[in-house]
C-alpha cells in the first residue's frame, strides 16, 4: 500500500520514526541509481559521524544496568567457596558512556576505473539543520564540497528548522538542490509544498555522461509499504505540528 500523502509524508518526521527512516531511503536510493549508471559507475555508501559529550543525567538515561538481586544485608563483598581456596565475589556496577556516537547515510557516486568522487548525495536529518556544532559539522563539509568540482545533490524532506545557505530558495516546506561542479555558483532548485508529488531529479555525473534520474515518489511509496508504516507513525503527530488547514486535509487523507 503506498503512503496516503501525494507527497512527503508528514508523519515520517517524527522523531522516533525519521532515523529510520533515513537509513532504510538511502540505500534505497543508492540502489535506484546503480542500475541506470553501471558500467562506468558505482554507488556506495557511507556515513557522516557525529560524536556527542554526554551530561551525567544523559548518561544514566542511555545507561542500562544489569539487574541483580542480592540479599538483604549481604555485603558487597563476601567469599565464595571453590575448589580448595576461597576468592572474592565481583561487586556489580556500571561502565556508563561519557559520549554518544550517531551516524548518518550518504551516497557516494565514483567512477569504476579510478575510483573519483564523481557525486554525493545527501539527505538531511535534523542532525544537520538543528543549529548547534553538528549543524556547523555538516556546512563544513558542505563547503569544502563546493568548493570543489564534486556534484552535490541535497535532498530536504524536514520541515522544522533552518534550510542550508542558498540564494534564490523560494519559501516552501521541502526542497532539493543540485548543484553540479562545472556550473557553479548555479544550482537548480525545487522548492516544495506539503500536498505537491515529490519530482524526479537529476543526478549529475561526469559531463560526457547523460545525468541519472531519481524518482522521489516512487521509492517514498515502495519504502512505506515495505517498512509497515502504516502500522504504527499514525499514532503520533507531525513534527512539528501542521498548520490546522493543512492538519484538516491531512485527516481526510488518512
Amino acid at each position: 500500500m503506498p503512503s496516503p500523502f501525494p507527497g512527503m509524508n508528514p508523519y515520517l518526521e517524527q522523531p522516533d520514526v525519521w532515523h529510520d527512516f533515513h537509513q532504510r531511503f538511502v540505500p534505497r536510493m543508492g540502489d535506484a541509481i546503480a542500475r541506470s549508471i553501471r558500467p562506468n559507475y558505482v554507488t556506495k555508501i557511507d556515513e557522516n559521524v557525529y560524536i556527542h559529550e554526554l551530561s551525567a543525567d544523559q548518561r544514566l538515561l542511555l545507561g542500562r544496568p544489569d539487574v541483580a538481586v542480592l540479599d538483604a544485608g549481604q555485603p558487597a563483598t563476601s567469599r565464595v567457596a571453590t575448589a580448595g581456596q576461597a576468592t572474592l565475589a565481583p561487586v556489580i556496577g556500571r561502565i556508563l558512556p561519557s559520549t554518544d556516537r550517531l551516524t548518518e547515510s550518504f551516497i557516494e557516486i565514483r567512477d569504476t576505473e579510478y575510483r573519483e568522487l564523481i557525486t554525493v548525495i545527501e539527505l538531511l536529518s535534523p542532525t544537520n539543520k538543528r543549529p548547534g556544532p553538528d549543524r556547523d559539522q555538516y556546512i563544513n563539509k558542505r563547503r569544502l564540497l563546493l568548493a570543489g568540482n564534486v556534484n552535490l545533490v541535497e535532498i530536504d524532506l524536514l520541515r522544522g528548522h533552518a534550510r542550508m545557505p542558498a540564494d534564490g530558495l523560494s519559501d516552501c516546506q521541502y526542497c532539493v538542490i543540485v548543484s553540479r561542479g562545472q556550473r557553479r555558483p548555479e544550482a537548480e532548485m525545487w522548492p516544495i509544498g506539503l500536498r505537491d508529488p515529490l519530482p524526479v531529479i537529476p543526478i549529475p555525473l561526469k559531463p560526457e555522461h547523460a545525468d541519472a534520474s531519481l524518482d522521489l515518489q516512487s521509492l517514498l511509496h515502495e519504502q512505506y509499504d515495505a517498512a509497515g508504516y502504516t502500522d504504527y507513525i499514525y499514532r503520533g503527530t507531525p513534527r512539528p505540528p501542521l498548520f490546522r488547514t493543512d492538519a484538516e486535509w491531512a485527516q481526510t487523507l488518512l
